[in-house]
């Protein structure tokens, strides 16, 4: 299961590297002092330090198209303590940002720390992610890790959108032309063949310029396996992040190469949701929690930096490293709507990062700023294709319905896809009770204002597939009461207590979700109901959820054992479905109260 990669097509980069050399000679020149004295300082060309700069992003997840709602916005403090929220993303702007960051900066890497595929809207998903491959390369990637979402369809597609060629099934989307893949490397040094052993792509990749080395480390979750379906990651094997990292750090050194940034795909949560949240405060790192710091805390000193994703958060935070000496660690966000920009100041006598130096800040990518027009091409390109399919109308809604923009543990559009699997479980089994639908399952929010020119209030094809774009099925099984409850104490206890995955419920199904205490006991099983009646221990119920679910995704065991399974239709079409038939232009649905769960705080 080994794939090789193919050379890279740099020439493009190349010239424009020699392009950004040129301008920055001549700015340099126009800045020469009076007096005399040489233009390049300390940090620049030729002299003994050289400031990098190090941009960088994450979980893009194919938004090339601005994320719509709450989705699409990112939270800033005000001065007087306030905060404000402000539109932020699509690649039309993200590539502007980059660009325009880059400016003056002869020495400028651009990475990534995963999941830039897959959970994609229609405009990249319809397409297996070829559209989104195709906009990195144009706007400038240099390197990226693997995440978890880019093994949803598998190792060998992952290795198709490395090295380029048509589609198995679907073949090629336009004639005269053959998908090309990556022109930048995907790193998965902790993802191993399982027969082999051996790293299934490259483990490690280093940028050179004009004498200056960086190496990058790519790591995904550990935990890959329990978030992905099992045909994703078949054949495969996920190794510790810490014990990966520090192992290809050695072998970078052993190279010559002191300066090291590790690219890894999981992080952690600031306890502000605010972009520009001082999380060294009052001490360093002491404003975020999670598995990176953990992981932060355990990677050798040789590692100068880490960009971090997986959790969609936003932070800069210097975590103390082994020797207990500071160390950027960030994250910008997801979907585009931030970047970092990080200066790593390289010694060319010890050839290693001064540590002290290192400077990081997230920010906006702002929908005011001007369009790239390359990348405005590549959406109307691929826009023109998905049309006949995306517009669709197949639904009507009053209101927005928050999904993945819901602040609170359960969601109204939860509720409405738990309520849409249910009713498909019930034509396909009238036994069929209840219906469970797993938080990170729901990707997007539905928006009331239009898009396009659908007209306010209409769900479009392309929409619904935003929302539900994993092509799972829904799946009954039967469960016994005390299996049901032991599945929703799994929402907060074992894998899931410290950040929990709260299950999004269908009409009827009740209970207590008690915050104040901890692990299995923040579920109280009395309190669970069904249609006002308390579940019986003894008693089999016929559950619905998606195959990821059933499969016992998400750490949820329990519902992996359950018995008497039924296959039904992806979930995508049963939501569509449910949508069509239980709104129209007059009669349109309206958001759930989403009060199910009772939750005490």
């Amino acid at each position: 299961m080994t794939h090789p990669i193919r050379p890279r097509r740099r020439a493009h980069r190349i010239l424009g590297a020699v392009a950004a050399l040129a301008t920055a000679g001549a700015l340099s020149a126009a800045a020469a002092p009076a007096n005399g004295a040489p233009a390049a300082h300390r940090h620049g060309h030729g002299g003994p330090t050289v400031d990098v700069q190090l941009l960088s992003f994450n979980d893009f997840h194919g938004n090339l198209e601005p994320p719509a709602g709450s989705s699409g916005q990112v939270t800033e403090t005000e001065p007087d303590g306030t905060t404000k929220k402000t539109d932020a993303g699509g690649v039309e702007y993200l590539a502007s940002s980059l660009r325009t960051a880059r400016k003056g900066h002869p020495y400028s890497v651009t990475a990534a720390a995963g999941d830039l595929i897959g959970a994609s809207p229609l405009l990249s998903g319809l397409f297996h992610d070829e559209p989104t491959v195709e906009a990195m390369n144009k706007l400038g990637l240099d390197v990226t890790s693997v995440g978890n979402h880019e093994f949803d369809e598998g190792a060998t597609e992952l290795a198709r959108m490395q090295n380029g060629g048509c589609h198995p099934k679907d073949g090629c989307y336009e004639p005269g032309r053959t998908f090309e893949g990556a022109d930048y490397p995907y790193l998965a040094a902790n993802v191993t063949d399982e027969k082999t052993g051996k790293p299934i792509l490259k483990p490690y990749w280093v940028w050179k310029h004009d004498g200056v080395k960086i190496g990058f480390i790519g790591v995904t979750l550990e935990g890959t396996p329990d978030i992905v379906t099992a045909e994703g990651v078949k054949g495969l094997k996920f190794h510790d992040e810490v014990e990966t990292v520090n192992k290809y750090a050695d072998v970078l050194d052993r190279q010559g190469v002191k300066s090291i940034v590790a690219l890894v795909h999981e992080g952690g949560r600031p306890a502000s949701a605010s972009y520009d949240y001082d999380c060294d405060s009052p001490g360093a790192g002491d404003g975020i929690s999670g598995p990176i710091v953990d992981i932060a805390k355990n990677i050798t000193p040789k590692v100068d930096a880490l960009v971090t994703g997986h959790t969609h958060q936003a932070y800069v935070c210097t975590i103390p490293d082994p020797s207990g000496r500071p160390r950027m660690v960030t994250s910008a966000s997801s979907y585009g709507k931030l970047y970092t920009d990080t200066t790593l100041t390289y010694d060319r006598r010890t050839r290693d990062i001064v540590r002290t130096s290192v400077k990081s800040a997230n920010h906006v990518v702002s929908r005011t700023q001007p369009k790239a027009a390359d990348m405005t091409a590549l959406i109307s390109r691929w826009n023109a294709l998905a049309a006949p399919v995306a517009d669709r109308p197949v639904g009507y809604i009053s209101g927005d319905i928050d999904g993945r923009g819901a602040t609170t543990p359960e969601s109204p559009l939860g509720d409405l896809i738990a309520d849409a699997q249910l009713a498909h479980a019930k034509s396909l089994d009238p036994k069929a009770a209840l219906a469970l639908m797993n938080p990170g399952g729901i990707r997007s929010d539905l928006v009331h204002k239009a898009s396009g020119s659908e007209g306010d209030g209409v769900v479009t094809y392309g929409e619904a597939f935003t929302v539900q774009p994993f092509s799972n099925t829904v799946n009954l099984v039967d469960l016994t009461g005390a299996q049901l409850v032991t599945a929703l104490q799994q929402q907060v206890s074992g894998p899931n207590e410290a950040s929990p995955k709260i299950l999004q419920v269908s009409r009827g199904l009740t209970y207590t979700l008690d915050l104040t205490r901890s692990g299995a006991a923040r579920v109280d099983a009395g309190s669970v109901r069904l249609n006002g009646t308390p579940i019986d221990p003894a008693a089999t119920y016929r559950v619905a959820m998606n195959s990821f679910l059933a499969g016992g995704g998400d750490g949820f065991t329990e519902l992996g054992k359950g018995r008497n399974p039924l296959v039904g239709a992806d979930d995508l079409k049963a939501f569509n479905d449910y949508l069509t038939a239980n709104s129209s232009a007059a009669g349109p649905i309206a958001p759930p109260a989403a009060d199910r769960i009772t939750v005490l705080r």
